[in-house]
Protein backbone atom coordinates (compact mmCIF):
# COMPACT_ATOMS: atom_id res chain seq x y z
CA UNK A 1 0.00 0.00 0.00
CA UNK A 2 1.66 3.20 -1.26
CA UNK A 3 1.17 6.76 0.57
CA UNK A 4 -0.16 9.91 -1.41
CA UNK A 5 -0.10 13.27 -0.72
CA UNK A 6 -0.27 11.89 3.15
CA UNK A 7 -3.36 10.07 3.01
CA UNK A 8 -2.84 5.93 2.33
CA UNK A 9 -3.75 4.23 -1.38
CA UNK A 10 -6.35 2.40 0.58
CA UNK A 11 -8.58 5.59 1.47
CA UNK A 12 -6.88 5.90 5.24
CA UNK A 13 -5.82 9.04 7.26
CA UNK A 14 -3.37 8.64 9.76
CA UNK A 15 -5.37 8.99 13.29
CA UNK A 16 -4.74 12.52 14.73
CA UNK A 17 -3.43 12.94 18.24
CA UNK A 18 -4.87 15.94 20.38
CA UNK A 19 -4.75 19.96 19.55
CA UNK A 20 -2.81 22.07 22.17
CA UNK A 21 -4.99 22.65 25.72
CA UNK A 22 -4.89 25.78 26.78
CA UNK A 23 -2.84 27.03 29.68
CA UNK A 24 -5.45 29.00 32.26
CA UNK A 25 -3.40 30.46 35.11
CA UNK A 26 0.06 29.73 36.69
CA UNK A 27 0.59 30.04 40.39
CA UNK A 28 3.87 30.35 41.50
CA UNK A 29 5.73 28.93 44.53
CA UNK A 30 8.91 28.82 45.99
CA UNK A 31 11.03 26.61 43.00
CA UNK A 32 7.57 25.67 42.31
CA UNK A 33 4.34 26.11 39.88
CA UNK A 34 0.72 25.19 39.94
CA UNK A 35 -0.33 25.25 36.06
CA UNK A 36 -3.93 24.85 35.47
CA UNK A 37 -4.42 23.56 32.03
CA UNK A 38 -7.61 23.30 29.64
CA UNK A 39 -8.94 20.19 27.77
CA UNK A 40 -8.04 20.79 24.16
CA UNK A 41 -11.05 21.77 21.92
CA UNK A 42 -10.18 19.03 19.42
CA UNK A 43 -9.24 16.07 21.14
CA UNK A 44 -8.35 14.01 17.80
CA UNK A 45 -9.58 10.85 17.06
CA UNK A 46 -8.47 9.32 20.84
CA UNK A 47 -9.13 10.16 24.33
CA UNK A 48 -6.65 12.61 26.37
CA UNK A 49 -4.70 10.02 28.20
CA UNK A 50 -2.58 12.74 29.87
CA UNK A 51 -0.78 16.09 30.25
CA UNK A 52 2.96 17.27 30.51
CA UNK A 53 3.69 21.09 31.25
CA UNK A 54 6.94 22.00 30.30
CA UNK A 55 8.69 25.28 32.26
CA UNK A 56 11.35 27.26 30.42
CA UNK A 57 13.29 28.58 33.38
CA UNK A 58 15.69 31.59 33.48
CA UNK A 59 18.70 29.97 33.24
CA UNK A 60 17.64 28.04 30.05
CA UNK A 61 16.81 24.94 31.18
CA UNK A 62 13.46 22.45 31.06
CA UNK A 63 11.56 21.49 33.63
CA UNK A 64 8.35 19.01 33.24
CA UNK A 65 5.38 17.92 35.19
CA UNK A 66 2.22 16.19 34.36
CA UNK A 67 -1.25 14.74 34.69
CA UNK A 68 -3.70 12.14 34.31
CA UNK A 69 -6.46 14.91 33.78
CA UNK A 70 -7.05 18.43 33.53
CA UNK A 71 -6.99 20.91 35.97
CA UNK A 72 -3.65 21.73 38.33
CA UNK A 73 -0.29 20.16 36.95
CA UNK A 74 2.49 20.77 39.28
CA UNK A 75 6.16 21.38 38.33
CA UNK A 76 9.22 21.51 40.45
CA UNK A 77 11.54 24.02 39.68
CA UNK A 78 15.42 24.27 39.92
CA UNK A 79 15.95 27.96 39.44
CA UNK A 80 14.06 31.21 40.15
CA UNK A 81 13.37 34.66 38.23
CA UNK A 82 10.59 35.08 35.01
CA UNK A 83 9.68 31.36 33.70
CA UNK A 84 7.74 30.42 30.54
CA UNK A 85 5.06 27.57 30.19
CA UNK A 86 3.88 25.54 27.26
CA UNK A 87 1.35 23.04 27.56
CA UNK A 88 1.02 19.23 25.55
CA UNK A 89 -1.70 16.34 25.48
CA UNK A 90 -1.61 12.68 24.94
CA UNK A 91 -3.38 10.03 23.88
CA UNK A 92 -2.94 6.94 22.74
CA UNK A 93 -2.46 8.33 19.19
CA UNK A 94 0.92 10.11 20.75
CA UNK A 95 1.48 13.18 21.90
CA UNK A 96 -0.62 16.17 20.61
CA UNK A 97 0.15 19.62 19.51
CA UNK A 98 2.82 21.69 21.54
CA UNK A 99 0.93 25.16 22.58
CA UNK A 100 4.50 27.46 22.54
CA UNK A 101 6.06 28.94 25.17
CA UNK A 102 3.94 31.85 27.40
CA UNK A 103 2.24 32.75 30.42
CA UNK A 104 5.47 34.09 31.59
CA UNK A 105 5.35 33.91 35.58
CA UNK A 106 8.34 35.20 38.00
CA UNK A 107 9.15 32.85 40.51
CA UNK A 108 10.74 32.88 44.16
CA UNK A 109 13.95 31.09 44.06
CA UNK A 110 13.55 31.49 47.77
CA UNK A 111 12.22 32.81 51.03
CA UNK A 112 14.95 34.50 53.16
CA UNK A 113 14.00 35.14 57.09
CA UNK A 114 15.27 38.99 58.32
CA UNK A 115 14.51 40.13 61.84
CA UNK A 116 15.12 43.64 63.90
CA UNK A 117 15.15 46.05 67.00
CA UNK A 118 15.90 44.59 70.05
CA UNK A 119 17.68 41.76 70.73
CA UNK A 120 18.78 40.65 74.22
CA UNK A 121 18.37 37.44 74.16
CA UNK A 122 18.87 36.55 71.02
CA UNK A 123 15.68 36.74 69.81
CA UNK A 124 16.59 38.19 66.14
CA UNK A 125 18.59 34.60 65.50
CA UNK A 126 22.66 36.38 64.79
CA UNK A 127 23.72 34.19 66.91
CA UNK A 128 24.60 37.37 69.75
CA UNK A 129 22.64 40.34 71.13
CA UNK A 130 23.83 42.44 69.20
CA UNK A 131 20.40 44.86 68.32
CA UNK A 132 19.89 45.72 64.27
CA UNK A 133 18.34 48.68 63.04
CA UNK A 134 17.97 47.39 59.30
CA UNK A 135 16.96 43.81 58.21
CA UNK A 136 19.46 41.34 58.67
CA UNK A 137 19.37 38.05 57.47
CA UNK A 138 18.45 34.74 59.82
CA UNK A 139 21.36 32.67 58.94
CA UNK A 140 21.27 31.27 54.82
CA UNK A 141 18.32 29.42 54.81
CA UNK A 142 15.87 29.98 51.62
CA UNK A 143 13.02 28.13 53.10
CA UNK A 144 11.18 29.53 55.56
CA UNK A 145 7.84 29.86 55.07
CA UNK A 146 5.57 31.69 58.19
CA UNK A 147 7.38 33.54 61.18
CA UNK A 148 6.10 34.75 64.82
CA UNK A 149 8.28 37.40 66.57
CA UNK A 150 7.67 38.62 69.86
CA UNK A 151 10.21 40.55 71.97
CA UNK A 152 12.27 38.15 73.33
CA UNK A 153 11.55 34.84 71.20
CA UNK A 154 10.98 33.67 67.25
CA UNK A 155 9.35 30.97 65.79
CA UNK A 156 8.71 29.94 62.48
CA UNK A 157 7.97 27.30 60.27
CA UNK A 158 9.80 25.99 57.05
CA UNK A 159 8.46 24.99 53.69
CA UNK A 160 9.56 21.61 54.23
CA UNK A 161 7.02 21.49 57.61
CA UNK A 162 9.81 21.68 60.25
CA UNK A 163 9.23 24.12 63.18
CA UNK A 164 12.23 26.08 64.78
CA UNK A 165 12.81 28.63 67.77
CA UNK A 166 15.11 30.80 69.06
CA UNK A 167 15.51 33.76 71.69
CA UNK A 168 14.61 33.07 75.59
CA UNK A 169 14.17 29.71 76.78
CA UNK A 170 12.47 30.35 79.61
CA UNK A 171 9.29 28.74 81.17
CA UNK A 172 10.06 26.41 78.57
CA UNK A 173 8.57 28.53 75.77
CA UNK A 174 11.10 27.29 72.94
CA UNK A 175 9.69 23.86 73.33
CA UNK A 176 13.20 22.39 73.59
CA UNK A 177 12.58 20.66 76.85
CA UNK A 178 14.78 22.78 78.68
CA UNK A 179 14.67 26.61 79.81
CA UNK A 180 17.70 27.42 78.20
CA UNK A 181 17.98 30.64 75.75
CA UNK A 182 18.99 30.20 72.01
CA UNK A 183 20.52 32.79 69.99
CA UNK A 184 20.00 31.17 66.28
CA UNK A 185 17.48 29.02 65.53
CA UNK A 186 16.91 25.63 66.77
CA UNK A 187 14.50 22.70 65.52
CA UNK A 188 11.96 21.49 67.77
CA UNK A 189 11.53 17.93 67.61
CA UNK A 190 12.11 16.12 64.69
CA UNK A 191 8.15 16.62 63.14
CA UNK A 192 7.60 17.80 59.37
CA UNK A 193 4.11 18.71 59.94
CA UNK A 194 4.03 21.86 61.33
CA UNK A 195 1.75 24.90 59.37
CA UNK A 196 1.45 27.63 61.26
CA UNK A 197 3.25 28.56 64.59
CA UNK A 198 1.98 31.73 67.01
CA UNK A 199 4.21 33.18 70.06
CA UNK A 200 2.85 35.03 72.77
CA UNK A 201 4.60 38.01 75.06
CA UNK A 202 3.86 36.47 77.88
CA UNK A 203 6.28 33.38 77.42
CA UNK A 204 3.61 30.58 76.10
CA UNK A 205 3.81 29.04 72.16
CA UNK A 206 1.13 27.44 70.14
CA UNK A 207 1.07 25.61 66.94
CA UNK A 208 -1.49 23.81 64.31
CA UNK A 209 0.11 20.66 62.10
CA UNK A 210 -1.05 20.22 58.86
CA UNK A 211 -3.06 17.12 60.17
CA UNK A 212 -5.88 20.18 61.92
CA UNK A 213 -4.37 18.97 66.17
CA UNK A 214 -3.01 22.04 68.10
CA UNK A 215 -0.48 21.84 70.13
CA UNK A 216 0.90 24.61 73.24
CA UNK A 217 3.97 25.07 75.31
CA UNK A 218 5.53 27.29 77.72
CA UNK A 219 4.50 29.48 80.72
CA UNK A 220 0.86 27.97 82.02
CA UNK A 221 0.25 30.06 84.71
CA UNK A 222 -3.89 31.45 84.25
CA UNK A 223 -4.53 28.18 82.22
CA UNK A 224 -2.94 30.09 79.25
CA UNK A 225 -1.78 26.37 77.81
CA UNK A 226 -5.30 25.18 77.33
CA UNK A 227 -4.26 22.17 78.96
CA UNK A 228 -6.99 22.85 82.05
CA UNK A 229 -4.13 23.17 84.52
CA UNK A 230 -1.79 25.98 85.45
CA UNK A 231 1.29 23.88 84.44
CA UNK A 232 4.65 25.25 82.19
CA UNK A 233 5.09 22.90 79.71
CA UNK A 234 8.81 22.85 78.01
CA UNK A 235 7.96 20.96 74.70
CA UNK A 236 4.89 20.71 72.98
CA UNK A 237 1.83 19.05 74.49
CA UNK A 238 -1.35 18.31 72.49
CA UNK A 239 -4.71 20.45 73.36
CA UNK A 240 -7.37 17.94 73.28
CA UNK A 241 -7.66 15.52 70.62
CA UNK A 242 -9.64 17.73 67.88
CA UNK A 243 -8.39 17.78 64.49
CA UNK A 244 -10.30 20.63 63.15
CA UNK A 245 -7.91 23.39 64.48
CA UNK A 246 -7.27 26.05 61.47
CA UNK A 247 -5.38 29.39 62.85
CA UNK A 248 -3.59 30.22 66.04
CA UNK A 249 -3.21 33.65 67.95
CA UNK A 250 -0.89 33.89 70.85
CA UNK A 251 -1.13 36.75 72.79
CA UNK A 252 0.31 37.79 76.55
CA UNK A 253 -1.90 36.44 78.47
CA UNK A 254 -4.54 34.32 76.59
CA UNK A 255 -4.88 32.77 73.14
CA UNK A 256 -7.69 33.03 70.20
CA UNK A 257 -7.98 30.06 67.25
CA UNK A 258 -10.29 29.49 64.65
CA UNK A 259 -11.50 26.22 64.14
CA UNK A 260 -12.53 24.69 60.53
CA UNK A 261 -15.97 25.28 61.01
CA UNK A 262 -15.47 28.78 61.36
CA UNK A 263 -16.25 29.02 65.50
CA UNK A 264 -13.62 31.07 67.76
CA UNK A 265 -12.25 29.59 70.29
CA UNK A 266 -9.98 31.55 73.59
CA UNK A 267 -8.57 30.61 76.81
CA UNK A 268 -6.38 31.82 79.33
CA UNK A 269 -6.25 35.14 81.80
CA UNK A 270 -9.75 37.03 81.71
CA UNK A 271 -9.12 40.39 83.46
CA UNK A 272 -10.54 42.61 81.76
CA UNK A 273 -13.05 40.38 79.14
CA UNK A 274 -9.89 39.51 77.05
CA UNK A 275 -11.64 35.78 76.17
CA UNK A 276 -15.18 37.91 74.93
CA UNK A 277 -17.19 34.95 76.64
CA UNK A 278 -18.84 37.54 79.13
CA UNK A 279 -17.02 36.60 81.93
CA UNK A 280 -13.70 38.29 83.95
CA UNK A 281 -13.36 34.11 84.85
CA UNK A 282 -9.94 32.68 83.47
CA UNK A 283 -10.45 29.63 81.46
CA UNK A 284 -7.74 26.99 81.48
CA UNK A 285 -9.41 24.77 78.56
CA UNK A 286 -11.14 25.99 75.32
CA UNK A 287 -14.03 28.31 75.31
CA UNK A 288 -15.63 29.29 72.52
CA UNK A 289 -16.40 32.74 71.74
CA UNK A 290 -20.41 33.45 70.99
CA UNK A 291 -22.24 31.19 68.27
CA UNK A 292 -20.74 32.52 65.26
CA UNK A 293 -19.70 30.18 62.56
CA UNK A 294 -17.90 32.70 59.98
CA UNK A 295 -14.38 34.03 61.74
CA UNK A 296 -12.05 34.33 59.68
CA UNK A 297 -8.85 35.57 61.04
CA UNK A 298 -8.32 36.61 64.75
CA UNK A 299 -5.25 38.55 66.56
CA UNK A 300 -4.73 38.92 70.22
CA UNK A 301 -2.72 41.79 72.29
CA UNK A 302 -2.05 41.40 76.13
CA UNK A 303 -5.21 42.26 77.39
CA UNK A 304 -7.93 42.37 74.04
CA UNK A 305 -8.84 40.86 71.10
CA UNK A 306 -10.04 41.75 67.47
CA UNK A 307 -10.90 39.59 64.94
CA UNK A 308 -13.06 39.57 61.20
CA UNK A 309 -14.84 37.43 59.72
CA UNK A 310 -16.13 36.12 56.23
CA UNK A 311 -19.11 38.77 56.13
CA UNK A 312 -16.85 41.90 56.58
CA UNK A 313 -17.45 42.77 59.93
CA UNK A 314 -14.54 43.66 62.69
CA UNK A 315 -15.16 43.16 66.23
CA UNK A 316 -13.22 43.59 69.16
CA UNK A 317 -13.19 43.00 73.41
CA UNK A 318 -11.55 43.00 76.36
CA UNK A 319 -9.06 46.45 77.94
CA UNK A 320 -10.27 49.66 76.50
CA UNK A 321 -8.56 52.82 78.33
CA UNK A 322 -7.15 54.04 75.16
CA UNK A 323 -9.64 53.40 72.96
CA UNK A 324 -8.18 50.24 71.22
CA UNK A 325 -11.55 48.61 70.90
CA UNK A 326 -13.01 51.35 68.31
CA UNK A 327 -16.25 52.02 69.90
CA UNK A 328 -15.17 55.72 70.47
CA UNK A 329 -15.25 54.87 74.18
CA UNK A 330 -12.76 53.94 76.33
CA UNK A 331 -15.07 51.66 78.32
CA UNK A 332 -13.41 47.30 78.91
CA UNK A 333 -15.92 45.06 77.13
CA UNK A 334 -16.08 41.31 77.85
CA UNK A 335 -18.02 40.08 74.84
CA UNK A 336 -17.13 40.99 70.87
CA UNK A 337 -18.64 44.72 69.64
CA UNK A 338 -18.14 45.23 66.39
CA UNK A 339 -16.42 48.18 65.01
CA UNK A 340 -18.75 50.54 63.43
CA UNK A 341 -21.15 49.32 60.50
CA UNK A 342 -19.10 48.40 57.80
CA UNK A 343 -18.62 45.35 56.27
CA UNK A 344 -15.44 45.65 54.14
CA UNK A 345 -12.87 44.46 56.77
CA UNK A 346 -10.10 42.42 55.70
CA UNK A 347 -7.81 41.36 58.13
CA UNK A 348 -6.53 43.32 61.73
CA UNK A 349 -3.15 43.44 63.51
CA UNK A 350 -3.67 44.27 67.44
CA UNK A 351 -0.91 45.93 69.43
CA UNK A 352 0.02 46.76 73.07
CA UNK A 353 -2.72 49.20 72.64
CA UNK A 354 -3.44 49.54 69.05
CA UNK A 355 -4.90 48.34 66.31
CA UNK A 356 -3.94 48.59 62.60
CA UNK A 357 -6.76 47.36 59.87
CA UNK A 358 -7.20 46.96 56.05
CA UNK A 359 -10.48 47.29 54.36
CA UNK A 360 -11.42 44.96 51.21
CA UNK A 361 -10.58 48.42 49.54
CA UNK A 362 -7.01 48.93 50.15
CA UNK A 363 -7.15 51.59 52.13
CA UNK A 364 -5.32 51.28 56.25
CA UNK A 365 -7.25 52.05 59.12
CA UNK A 366 -5.43 52.76 62.97
CA UNK A 367 -6.42 53.73 66.29
CA UNK A 368 -5.78 53.39 70.14
CA UNK A 369 -3.16 54.99 72.14
CA UNK A 370 -1.29 57.07 69.70
CA UNK A 371 2.08 57.91 71.84
CA UNK A 372 5.38 57.52 69.55
CA UNK A 373 3.55 58.21 66.94
CA UNK A 374 2.52 54.56 66.06
CA UNK A 375 -0.67 55.25 64.78
CA UNK A 376 0.82 56.82 61.47
CA UNK A 377 -1.21 60.04 61.71
CA UNK A 378 1.75 62.20 61.56
CA UNK A 379 0.77 63.49 65.25
CA UNK A 380 1.05 61.66 68.99
CA UNK A 381 -2.82 61.68 69.54
CA UNK A 382 -4.89 58.62 70.59
CA UNK A 383 -8.31 57.89 68.69
CA UNK A 384 -11.23 56.02 70.55
CA UNK A 385 -12.33 54.60 66.73
CA UNK A 386 -10.99 54.02 63.05
CA UNK A 387 -8.91 56.51 61.45
CA UNK A 388 -7.29 56.28 57.55
CA UNK A 389 -3.52 56.33 57.79
CA UNK A 390 -3.14 58.74 54.14
CA UNK A 391 -5.23 58.32 51.14
CA UNK A 392 -3.79 55.34 49.88
CA UNK A 393 -5.46 51.99 48.87
CA UNK A 394 -2.44 50.01 48.64
CA UNK A 395 -2.13 48.28 51.51
CA UNK A 396 -2.12 44.67 52.09
CA UNK A 397 -0.80 42.81 55.57
CA UNK A 398 -1.06 44.77 58.77
CA UNK A 399 0.90 43.77 62.31
CA UNK A 400 1.78 45.79 65.39
CA UNK A 401 4.58 45.72 67.83
CA UNK A 402 4.35 47.62 71.38
CA UNK A 403 5.18 50.56 69.87
CA UNK A 404 5.32 50.49 66.45
CA UNK A 405 3.30 48.83 63.45
CA UNK A 406 4.51 47.26 60.30
CA UNK A 407 2.59 46.64 57.22
CA UNK A 408 3.01 45.25 53.55
CA UNK A 409 1.60 47.49 50.59
CA UNK A 410 0.40 45.55 47.42
CA UNK A 411 3.59 45.85 45.37
CA UNK A 412 5.40 43.60 48.04
CA UNK A 413 7.22 46.93 49.60
CA UNK A 414 7.55 47.39 53.72
CA UNK A 415 6.58 49.98 55.79
CA UNK A 416 6.74 50.89 59.69
CA UNK A 417 6.52 53.63 61.65
CA UNK A 418 6.14 54.47 65.40
CA UNK A 419 8.71 54.11 68.10
CA UNK A 420 12.52 53.17 66.70
CA UNK A 421 13.65 53.32 70.29
CA UNK A 422 15.40 49.79 69.42
CA UNK A 423 15.95 50.01 65.24
CA UNK A 424 12.54 47.64 65.41
CA UNK A 425 11.36 50.60 62.66
CA UNK A 426 14.08 49.10 60.21
CA UNK A 427 15.49 52.38 58.88
CA UNK A 428 18.97 52.12 60.41
CA UNK A 429 18.04 54.78 63.27
CA UNK A 430 16.96 54.70 66.30
CA UNK A 431 14.41 57.95 65.60
CA UNK A 432 10.83 57.67 66.18
CA UNK A 433 7.98 58.09 63.08
CA UNK A 434 4.99 59.49 63.15
CA UNK A 435 3.54 58.11 59.47
CA UNK A 436 4.76 55.54 57.11
CA UNK A 437 8.42 55.20 55.97
CA UNK A 438 9.71 52.52 53.28
CA UNK A 439 12.10 49.54 55.05
CA UNK A 440 14.75 49.23 52.02
CA UNK A 441 14.02 49.34 48.30
CA UNK A 442 12.51 45.63 47.99
CA UNK A 443 9.11 44.65 46.64
CA UNK A 444 9.26 40.98 47.80
CA UNK A 445 8.08 41.01 50.98
CA UNK A 446 5.29 38.58 51.43
CA UNK A 447 4.67 38.67 55.60
CA UNK A 448 6.14 40.36 58.51
CA UNK A 449 5.23 39.97 62.27
CA UNK A 450 5.64 42.17 65.37
CA UNK A 451 3.55 40.78 68.16
CA UNK A 452 1.83 43.28 70.67
CA UNK A 453 4.87 42.96 73.08
CA UNK A 454 7.75 43.50 70.60
CA UNK A 455 10.38 46.10 69.82
CA UNK A 456 10.94 43.77 67.07
CA UNK A 457 10.29 43.00 63.92
CA UNK A 458 10.69 39.81 61.63
CA UNK A 459 9.55 39.45 57.95
CA UNK A 460 9.89 36.90 54.93
CA UNK A 461 11.30 38.50 51.70
CA UNK A 462 10.56 36.15 48.26
CA UNK A 463 13.67 36.13 46.52
CA UNK A 464 13.69 35.71 42.60
CA UNK A 465 17.34 35.42 41.58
Amino acid sequence: MSRKGGVLSGGFQPLKAPNAPTIDSVSAGVLSADVTVSAPANTGDGTVSGYVVTAKQSDGSLATGTASSAGAVSVTLTAGGTTEFAAQAFSEYGPGQFSGFGNSTAVPSGQELYAWGFNFYGSLGQDDRIYRSSPTQVGAFINWAQVSKANVNTAAVKTDGTLWTWGSGSQGRLGLNDTVSRSSPVQVGALTNWSQVSIGGGGQTGAVKTDGTLWMWGYGVSGRLGLNDTVNRSSPVQVGALTTWAQIFVGGTATGVIKTDGTLWTWGSNSFGTLGTNSVTFASSPVQVGALTNWSQVSVSNYFMAATTTSGNLYAWGYNPNGQLGDNSTVNKSSPVQVGALTNWAEAGVGENTISSVKTDGTLWTWGEGNDGKLGHNDTVSRSSPVQVGALATWSKPTAGANHMAVIKTDGTLWTWGSGSSGQLGNDSGINVSSPIQVGSSTNWSSVSANHDANSTAAIDQSFT
